[in-house]
């Protein structure tokens, strides 16, 4: 099968599924419009209804208007009938407006006849005698009037005796041709009284019952005086022609008597429907044919071939001869496109190759690099419970060694020892980039104090250093140790920048950025802040080097000799801060790198002194110990039962739980972050309050990947490894004096 036909047969197939959707929306659309059509059909009867009641109420506000005249009060028949005939003028819907005494005789009329009528043996007359309120309604065919509405209300006197009625008759053979004309004679109206007597007949030729006629009996009247609320019906009338009726349900219109429908051919109420979806059909298959015939005019005469030459491109490409070409002339549009892209791509695949190898090289750099962060966790914690044994230990030998001098120097020396390896920890995590920010409210120029020595020595003999610190500085939030290491960085970039020496100052001072201030990426920073400074007389940067100084990777450093990290890590730094950075060089004058920290708005807190040795740390309380290495287990367990605590101890998260599920009193959870075994320190605390409500929990922690996360609801805290005895009681009474929530 040649692609031409199989490229026929997929369009073919593509357009089935959306045709047919097409023709099933169409159908739909055709239910819809008659749906449409019968809603219609019913509001047009209940418009119908609706006026009908209006005319009706308004009626009955007229005969309450007219009850209260004066002109109506008297036995002067000629005056009553001239008045009533000047206010059928004003209102020419009704075709009489009369006076009846109540012994059922005709007093006055707008017609001014002078007849004597007897309507005792009226139906509203006899209704309208036992109302105290409201209107008696019955159509009726009068020889004067024709067909009308007769709309009777009582007027009685002050006592409630009846003086007379007031009788209109409204026009309802007028009120049904307006209707008609209204609804341009596309829909029949038929008014039947509850006899089932026609009261108002359709103008089409298919109707067969007169005015005056009965439809009592049929299905058609059936319909129309059902109670079951069927909104349509389909009636097939002796001809065979089939109409479609609704009937207005209007209460206070069947209570007059009176039922309207409205009716229309069925035929004539799909005819519309049924032409949209014949044109709409007529037009899908036209289009459809069309698009057909395009696409095969298409594959004959240009992709066919074209594509031949593409397939010739690809298998030369497979087979490795990069010098295939696709000769021209290209088409136009995609395949030409595509073609063009062919050859592109045939004379770039030795630089794609070259870039391929370089990014190879890179993402092999960057797993090394993850790689290491990961062992770099990993030893950070184990070594950090190594430490905290060693520590603890040293603290005991120190005590057990007070009286030998040199053995407790000896001693206080092994201690100074773990606490410099907790700091190398911290330090191997800083460079991974392991350890989250641990901001703090802290002076700036205190710290910076305090790496004075570092810092020179890092700078060597031949690099002048001075250090300006301003009194009186703000307090700013900053995580220490990330701060020590950012100088450190900027620090050795400058050392890098002067090999033959120089000068580098340090500089720590208040200031107030404006709008005109900008940061590295040239966007303004107003506020109050805490800036550190770091200035060289070095050999600078220019413009080109300055705009991508921050750019993770970039060095201008040999290869091997800088990793391009210093300054994006602290730039970062700075950023994750709240702060930002600004820097200045220009070659043979040196560089300034400003880091800004936001100043404080409120007073920092002041912590709480620690405890002084023995004061009141020790307790009786039970503590229960979770830690999975056995050396750090044994020595928590004898420090906590040192201090008079009662301890019971496991090496995972499920021993635990079920140590909890026994029972005993148990005022306090401690155990370390991550354990093997698949359930890490929160977990298990969660768990645990759970089984017990009110524990305290105390988590320990020589390093995690992720900050710890305190479940909700739970009141902790966190002890970091390694520890002395004195962090240890001091955190143990402060977690178990916790009031609780």
């Amino acid at each position: 099968m040649s692609l031409r036909t199989r490229l026929l047969i997929l369009v073919i197939a593509a357009m089935l599924v959306p045709a047919i959707l097409v023709g099933l929306r169409f159908v739909q659309n055709r239910a819809s419009e008659i749906d449409a059509a019968l809603a219609n059909l019913a509001a047009s009867a209940d418009d119908i209804a609706s006026d009908l009641g209006e005319k009706i109420q308004g009626t009955a506000q007229l005969h309450y208007g007219l009850a209260r005249a004066r002109d109506l009060d008297t036995r002067d028949k000629a005056a009553c009938s001239a008045f009533l005939s000047d206010v059928r003028e004003e209102y020419p819907q009704f075709t009489g407006i009369l006076t009846i005494d109540p012994d059922g005789r005709l007093f006055c009329d707008s017609l001014r006849t002078n007849r004597t009528l007897d309507l005792n043996d009226r139906g509203y007359f006899k209704e309208v005698k036992n109302l105290h309120g409201g209107v008696a309604v019955e159509p009726v065919f009068g020889r004067l009037t024709g067909l009308s509405l007769q709309i009777a209300y009582p007027v009685r006197s002050e006592a409630g005796a009846l003086k007379f009625v007031l009788l209109a008759s409204f026009n309802l053979k007028k009120f049904a041709e307006f209707h008609d004309k209204r609804l341009l004679s596309e829909k029949d109206i038929l008014l039947v009284d509850a006899n089932g007597t026609v009261l108002a007949a359709p103008k089409s030729g298919g109707w067969s019952v007169p005015v005056g006629g009965s439809i009592a009996g049929s299905d058609l009247f059936h319909f129309a005086a059902g109670s079951d609320g069927e909104p349509f019906r389909e009636i097939t009338d002796r001809g065979g022609r089939t109409q479609i009726w609704a009937v207005a349900r209007s209460p206070s219109i069947r209570k007059a008597g009176l039922t309207i429908l409205v009716g229309r051919s069925k035929d004539g109420l799909v005819a519309a429907a049924n032409r949209r979806l014949y044109e709409d059909m007529a037009i899908l298959a036209v289009a459809s044919l069309l698009l057909l015939a395009g696409l095969w005019i298409l594959t004959t005469v240009s992709i066919g071939r074209q594509v031949g030459r593409l397939a010739a491109m690809a298998k030369s490409l497979g087979r490795g001869d990069l010098s295939a070409r696709i000769p021209e002339p290209h088409p136009g549009g995609e395949l030409g496109g595509l073609m063009t892209l062919l050859n592109s791509t045939a004379e770039s695949l030795e630089q794609q190759r070259a870039a391929i190898a370089d990014l190879s090289h890179k993402l092999s750099q960057s797993q090394k690099m993850e790689a290491m962060g990961q062992l770099t966790g990993g030893v950070a914690h184990d070594f950090n419970n190594l430490l905290t044994v060693i520590l603890g230990n040293s603290e005991h030998l120190a005590d057990r060694l007070a009286g030998n001098k040199e053995l407790q120097r000896i001693a206080d020396d092994i201690a100074t020892a773990a606490e410099r390896g907790s700091d190398l920890t911290r330090s191997l995590l800083a460079f991974a980039r392991k350890q989250p920010l641990r901001p703090r409210e802290i002076d700036i120029a205190e710290q910076v104090t305090g790496m004075k020595q570092l810092l020179q020595r890092t700078l060597g003999e031949h690099i002048e250093s001075s250090f300006t610190l301003a009194p009186d500085l703000w307090r700013a939030s900053v995580d220490p140790g990330q701060l020590a290491t950012a100088v450190l960085n900027l620090v050795l970039n400058a050392r890098d920048a002067m090999p033959d020496g120089g000068k580098l100052t340090v500089e720590v001072r208040n200031t107030s950025l404006g709008e005109s201030d900008l940061d590295v990426n040239g966007e303004p920073r107003p506020g109050d802040y805490v800036m550190l400074a770091v200035k060289d007389t070095g050999s600078g940067m220019n413009s080109e080097v300055l705009g991508r100084a921050f750019e993770p990777f970039f060095t201008t450093k040999e290869v091997g000799k800088g990793t391009g990290l210093g300054l994006s890590m602290v730039y970062g730094f700075a950023q994750q801060s709240g702060g930002l950075v600004q820097m200045q060089s220009e070659p043979g004058q040196g560089s300034v790198v400003r880091l800004f920290f936001p100043r404080l708005a409120t007073s920092p807190n002041e912590e709480p002194p620690p405890a002084a040795p023995g004061a009141a740390l020790e307790g009786r309380e039970t503590v229960l110990v979770v830690e999975d290495d056995g050396m750090v287990r044994a020595y928590v367990e004898n420090e906590l039962k040192a201090l008079g605590y009662r301890v019971i101890t496991t090496s995972n998260g499920p021993a635990a739980l079920d140590v909890l599920r026994r029972s005993g009193d148990i005022q306090l959870l401690f155990t370390d972050v991550v354990m093997p075994g698949g359930m890490f320190g929160p977990e298990l605390a969660r768990q645990a309050v759970q089984l017990r409500p009110g524990l305290k929990v105390l988590f320990t922690s020589g390093y995690s990947q992720d900050p710890v996360k305190t479940p909700d609801g739970i009141d902790a805290r966190i002890l970091t490894k390694p520890f002395r005895r004195q962090d240890l009681a001091a955190m143990l009474r402060s977690a178990l004096s916790e009031p609780p929530r």
